[in-house]
């Protein structure tokens, strides 16, 4: 169980904020990498009932994916609970490869994790990013910074460059992280964010979307190069 808080940045203030960071965080590496590859497919019923109940701002809800992690071939269909109370629990089954469809291998995993109908599930869209990882050397926490993002599915593509989204990941939630810090000195501001419905927003956008206007305009504010500052 943990606590996440996410900021939505341009690429440029990101690495600006790195460079106030040294001492307190060391970058994870595998393999002498930094920079890790992600590659996720991600399910939703026919009519969009998980990015529905997002949109309708329920507190209780969950996300159903299959990620691959591109540069070591690791695979896991995954199930995301956000509880109402703001906490978010993670199962994952390893896979011998990416997912792109759920079999009969995966129901009894889904049973367990997810309260919804798994037969209903299909897949809706894939995601890619780049990802580097702090590890906090005093805290325990880990910050997630996540770049070049895209998304598709069949014909349609969409890419977000110069976009960052950066998630904080504590035991609770503490104000003394030296991230939050930093992203307030900055001048960003803790953002709700789902890459999931961004991706669904853009890819189909007959999809109600009026609830995600803020995100919107925040992403569209950090693409045109303007003001990383979303306070306002």
């Amino acid at each position: 169980n943990r606590t996440d808080t996410k900021y939505v940045l341009s690429t440029a203030t990101l690495w600006e904020a790195l460079q106030g960071l040294r001492g307190a965080y060391r970058m994870l590496e595998v393999d002498g990498v930094r920079q890790h590859h992600y590659r996720t497919v991600y399910f939703d019923t026919a009519d969009f009932a998980l990015y529905q109940r997002h949109h309708a701002g329920a507190a209780d809800r969950y996300k159903v994916r299959a990620r691959l992690y591109q540069d070591s071939g690791l695979a896991f269909l995954e199930v995301k609970h956000k509880t109402n109370k703001r906490r978010t629990i993670k199962e994952r089954l390893r896979t011998d490869k990416l997912q792109s469809n759920l079999t009969l291998a995966t129901v009894p995993f889904l049973q367990r994790h997810y309260p919804g109908e798994s037969a209903a599930l299909l897949p809706v869209l894939v995601n890619f990013f780049t990802r580097i990882t702090l590890v906090g050397i005093d805290r325990p926490e880990r910050t997630t910074l996540d770049f070049d993002l895209g998304f598709s599915w069949g014909d349609r593509y969409v890419t977000l460059p110069g976009l960052a989204i950066a998630e904080l990941k504590q035991e609770g939630y503490a104000l003394r992280s030296r991230f939050s810090q930093q992203m307030h000195a900055l001048g960003v501001r803790p953002a709700s964010f789902s890459k999931y419905c961004l991706g669904a927003s853009l890819l189909y956008p007959w999809l109600k979307q009026n609830n995600f206007k803020r995100t919107h305009l925040l992403v569209q504010k950090i693409m045109r190069g303007t003001n990383h500052d979303n306070a306002n």
